[in-house]
C-alpha cells in the first residue's frame, strides 16, 4: 500500500530528485499528494510538475488525515517551526539538511519529536552512498588495522552561480555556504567515527562578499585518535579525491564523491574506491560504481527515504544525531572566531 506524504517547502532542490524517482518508480510506493510553500511561484511550479495538490498553509496540509508523513525541504530558517508542527500533527518526518540555524532551534526540534514519538530522519545522502557504507564497514572491522588519520574533501563551484538569486546565501534563511554545505562532510565524519571531543577550525570569506565563509578547514580530535580533517572549498570547479583514510596496515582512497569530483572528466576505467594493503603490497579496486553524476547520487536517497516512510528501515540519522552534527558545525564558528580549540560541550556553541 502506498504511503501518502506531503511536501513542506520546495526550496531545497534535492526534493525534486526524490519526487521524480518516487513518481517514476512504482516500487517505492510513495505518493506525494500535497505540498505547501510560502513562495507561490515555486508552489505553482511544483503542482504543475508533480501533480500534487497545493495547500494554502502548512497547517492545512498537516490537517489532512490521508497524509502519513512529510518531507520538509523549506529554507533552513523554517525547519524548526515546521518540525514542531509536523510532530504535533503526528506525521512521520524526513528533513533536509542542514537541521537548523542554531542549537536552540535544534533543541526545540528534539523536544517536539521526542514528546510526539513520531518517526524522524535527516535526509543525509552521504550516509546511504554505497561506497561510503563500504568504507565505514572497513573502518569498523579494522580491515587495515587501526585508523590514524581521515581527510574528507568537499566542495562546490559557487563562483559559477547566480548568487544574488539564491536563498542559500541569505543569512536570515540559511546563514552561509559553510553552514549549509560543510554540514555534509561533517555529518559524514560523525557517522563514520562518532562525535569528536573537540574542534579546531579556520573558515574564511575569500572570493565574493555575497557568498561569505566559502573556504574552510576543520580539525576534529578524538581521544587516542584518529585525527580528522574536513576541507571545504566552495570555490572549487574540479577535483578527484574525496576521502583519504590512513590506517596501520594500509590506506583507503575514494574519488568522485561530490560535485567537483563528478563534473570533471574521469580517466578511462578509473574506479572510485580502492584500498592499499601492506600485506599484499597492492591496490584492491571496489566493484561499487561511482554514480554517473552528482544528480544521480542525490537521487539515490529516494529509495532509503521510501523505506523509512514505509517503516522498513530506521532513520538515516535520528533527531539527536542531527543536533550533534549541527553542534559540530557551529563549533567551527566558535573556533574560527576565538582562534582556539573548542570542546563539543562548550556553552558558547549555543550562542552562535
Amino acid at each position: 500500500m502506498a504511503v501518502n506524504i506531503g511536501i513542506l517547502g520546495l526550496a531545497h532542490g534535492h526534493v525534486n530528485a526524490y519526487l521524480t524517482q518516487w513518481q517514476q518508480n512504482a516500487a517505492h510506493d510513495i505518493a506525494a499528494v500535497a505540498a505547501w510553500d510560502h513562495d507561490a511561484t515555486r508552489l505553482a511550479k511544483g503542482v504543475e510538475q508533480f501533480g500534487f495538490a497545493g495547500c494554502a498553509s502548512a497547517a492545512e496540509l498537516l490537517a489532512r488525515p490521508d497524509i502519513q508523513g512529510v518531507m520538509i525541504a523549506a529554507e533552513t530558517s523554517l525547519h524548526a517551526e515546521l518540525v514542531v508542527q509536523a510532530a504535533a500533527a503526528g506525521k512521520m518526518i524526513a528533513l533536509q539538511k542542514p537541521m537548523a540555524l542554531t542549537l536552540p532551534e535544534a533543541d526545540r526540534m528534539v523536544a517536539a519529536v521526542t514528546a510526539a514519538g513520531v518517526p524522524f530522519t535527516l535526509a543525509w545522502q552521504m550516509r546511504v552512498d554505497p561506497q561510503n557504507i563500504a568504507m565505514k564497514e572497513m573502518v569498523q572491522n579494522e580491515t587495515l588495522g587501526k585508523v590514524y588519520m581521515v581527510r574528507r574533501r568537499h566542495g562546490l563551484p559557487s563562483q559559477l552561480w547566480d548568487i544574488a538569486s539564491m536563498w542559500h546565501f541569505d543569512p536570515e534563511l540559511n546563514r552561509d555556504i559553510w553552514a549549509d554545505d560543510s554540514a555534509h562532510p561533517i555529518d559524514f565524519v560523525h557517522w563514520l567515527l562518532g562525535a569528536p571531543e573537540s574542534v579546531t577550525a579556520e573558515v574564511m570569506s575569500l572570493r565574493d562578499p555575497a557568498a561569505p565563509m566559502d573556504n574552510g578547514v576543520a580539525l576534529f580530535r578524538y581521544p587516542g585518535g584518529p585525527l580528522v580533517q574536513v576541507d571545504c572549498s566552495f570555490t572549487c570547479v574540479a577535483a578527484e579525491n574525496t576521502t583519504e583514510i590512513y590506517c596501520e596496515r594500509g590506506s583507503i582512497i575514494q574519488s568522485f564523491g561530490d560535485v567537483p569530483g563528478c563534473v570533471a572528466p574521469r580517466p578511462a576505467g578509473d574506479l572510485g574506491l580502492k584500498w592499499y594493503s601492506q600485506e599484499t603490497k597492492s591496490w584492491t579496486y571496489s566493484d561499487i560504481p561511482s554514480p554517473a553524476s552528482h544528480g544521480a547520487r542525490i537521487a539515490g536517497l529516494s529509495g532509503p527515504l521510501a523505506e523509512f516512510f514505509h517503516g522498513r528501515r530506521g532513520p538515516l540519522a535520528t533527531v539527536e544525531e542531527g543536533r550533534t552534527s549541527l553542534r559540530i558545525v557551529l563549533a567551527t564558528y566558535v573556533s574560527t572566531r576565538e582562534g582556539c580549540r573548542v570542546a563539543l560541550d562548550d556553552p558558547r556553541i549555543a550562542s552562535v
